[in-house]
């Protein structure tokens, strides 16, 4: 039976793994070290559940609010446009 969800970004698209991954399906989906992964861990930005058998799978919500953290909401001024009227 399909699940149909009616969030603006489909679950069954974000997160074909379920409600959590694996440390290192997280490294995969954020493209960043499995350090990052456990310092992010650390400073409550990513949460964490135990499995029965002892592994720490990361909750896939936290990997979506901290990507949504990371996303700029306004785009940088590029360098040469941040110093335009300065002069050498």
């Amino acid at each position: 039976m399909e699940q149909v969800y009616t969030s603006e970004a489909s679950p069954s698209v974000m997160d074909p793994f379920g409600r959590s991954v694996l440390i290192d399906q997280a490294v995969l989906m954020l493209g960043v070290s499995k350090r990052t992964v456990y310092y992010r861990i650390r400073q409550g930005r990513l949460q964490t559940i135990r499995t029965r058998c002892g592994s720490q799978r990361v909750l896939i919500a936290s990997i979506h609010d901290l990507v949504r953290s990371q996303t700029p909401t306004a785009p940088r001024p590029v360098l040469s446009e941040a110093l335009t009227g300065f002069t050498s």
